[in-house]
Order: C-alpha cells, then sequence, then structure tokens
C-alpha cells in the first residue's frame, strides 16, 4: 500500500515526523559528511525532508516521486526539482547520477528488482546509493500511523539478497527509529538517548534499516525476467477440393 504524498508531507511536518526525519538523517550525515560537492544527488520516493541539507553542496539535486503515490513543488521557493515517474523507467542517462538516496520507495513498489534494477542503470560508476527501509524487527512496522508501516517491511537478509540479485555490494548496515512511534512529548525529548544508547550497544529493534551499497560493474546484458509460453500447435487448414490439382 503506497501512501499518498499529502499524507507523507502531514506526518514530516509533525512533531513525530521531525524527529524520524532528524534521526534518520543524522545517519545520512554520518556516510555523506563532505562527499556530496560537485557531485549529482536523486531521491527516490519521498525524499524531500532529507535532501535539504544537501541541496546547496550538490551539483545538481533532483525528488523523483512515483506516480501512485503523487507529486509535491519542491523546493518550495524557486524552480522546482521533483518530477513524477514510473520507478522502474526513470528519465535519465545511463551513469547519470552519482548518489541516490531511496526513502517511501522500495517497500511500497509492486517491482522492486526493477526498481533497484533502474536504480543501477542510472547510478554512475563509483556512485552510492543509500537505501532506507522499515525492519520486520521494528515497532514502526506495525503501526501504520506512520510511513514506515506501509508497504512491505524488510529484514536484513532479505535486503541483502534484493541487493545482490540487483548487482550491489552493501557497504554498510545501520539501524534507526529506536524509539516508539508515538507522539508523546516525553517520548519525543528522550528520543536522542534511546539512538544512544541503542548505538552504542550495537542493539536489534530499529525501525529502519539504513544500508549503503555501491553497483558491481560487471552484469549480464540483461537481467529482467522473460516469460515462455508454449505455441499453441495449430489444427490444419481446410483445403478446396482440386485444390492441389496442376
Amino acid at each position: 500500500m503506497t501512501m499518498d504524498v499529502v499524507n507523507l508531507r502531514g506526518f514530516y511536518d509533525s512533531p513525530l515526523g521531525d524527529v524520524a526525519q532528524r534521526i534518520v538523517g543524522r545517519v545520512l550525515r554520518a556516510r555523506w559528511e563532505r562527499q556530496l560537492k560537485g557531485l549529482r544527488l536523486l531521491g527516490l520516493g519521498y525524499p524531500t525532508p532529507y535532501l535539504a541539507d544537501y541541496a546547496s553542496e550538490a551539483e545538481r539535486t533532483l525528488a523523483f516521486m512515483p506516480a501512485p503515490q503523487g507529486v509535491v513543488h519542491w523546493p518550495v521557493n524557486g524552480k522546482s526539482d521533483t518530477a513524477l515517474v514510473d520507478a522502474t523507467m526513470m528519465p535519465l542517462p545511463d551513469s547519470s547520477m552519482d548518489r541516490i538516496l531511496i526513502v517511501h520507495a522500495l517497500e511500497t513498489s509492486e517491482h522492486p528488482h526493477d526498481l533497484l534494477e533502474e536504480v543501477w542503470r542510472i547510478l554512475a560508476p563509483g556512485g552510492r546509493v543509500v537505501i532506507v527501509a522499515p525492519s520486520r524487527t521494528g515497532l514502526w512496522a506495525r503501526l501504520d500511523t506512520t510511513p514506515f508501516g506501509n508497504g512491505r517491511p524488510y529484514s536484513r537478509g532479505q535486503l541483502h539478497e534484493l541487493l545482490q540479485q540487483a548487482l550491489f555490494l552493501p557497504i554498510f548496515w545501520g539501524e534507526a527509529l529506536y524509539v516508539p512511534p508515538f507522539a508523546r512529548p516525553s517520548l519525543l525529548r528522550s528520543a536522542p538517548a534511546f539512538e544512544r544508547i541503542a548505538g552504542r550497544f550495537s542493539l536489534p529493534g530499529g525501525g529502519v534499516h539504513v544500508v549503503e551499497a555501491t553497483k558491481q560493474l560487471y552484469r549480464p546484458v540483461s537481467l529482467r525476467r522473460t516469460v515462455r509460453r508454449v505455441a499453441v500447435e495449430l489444427d490444419t487448414a481446410l483445403e478446396p477440393v482440386g485444390a492441389r490439382i496442376g
């Protein structure tokens, strides 16, 4: 189930959404610190809450939103850098992006393998993709009151297999959002403490996986699945009397 873009925007405008953005954003910043200057950055899904920190650093920043979800204008001021797309057929040349952030996209995609194949196509050699996806063991995936409770949550093993099939090599695994997904002021104030303690002891049970991967450069011409159908045996056509004469 895909969450509507209006609901996604409403979540990130709420106190709970602001906390989620700051916690996940801190993990992203640790991975991409001083790495985006002069690079081309693409966000896929509903990435705009996380892209604002990098728009001034990257050479170009784009935000692609899947058609079933809808699209919003971003940034608020100036020309829009967003587009409504089919996430398995994006309007970009091969090897055109240096960094790609996928958030609120993989878990709601009907064809996650095809989505990752398309990401592989547009990612430049040496480029990196970061995926933020709900964790099967986390509390956030069990409640549909937030965007992370919609779609299919993943275990680490499932994500690893999906990345391998699309010829990506994971180089970093992390988790975030250990704080319960409730908008109680006391919980929101203690959210940084939850993250510090869980991170210090590498505890399981985070609400989301944060995985960074690079593309493997050699692949078959196409890994798309083909459907083989057995040809129907045709009956002998009727032949008029005397057709063979002469």
